[in-house]
């Protein structure tokens, strides 16, 4: 599984609280994914971000 997070994340931070293992905060203040592809153990909480995620930015590709 990959994630990309697509033009228009709003920094709410959801993804991060959600799954902090996977999503952090890049230099432009946006959310970036840590690992590519996700670790088996963090795709749960992976795709649970995604579904949170207020403006549905977060793509997840299997």
């Amino acid at each position: 599984m990959e994630v990309v997070i697509n033009e228009g994340c709003i920094s709410c931070g959801m993804c991060t609280e959600i799954c902090p293992e996977e999503f952090e905060f890049g230099p432009e203040g946006t959310a970036v994914p840590i690992n590519n592809p996700v670790p088996d153990d963090l795709e749960a909480g992976t795709v649970e971000a995604a579904e949170a995620c207020p403006v549905s930015v977060i793509e997840v590709e299997e």
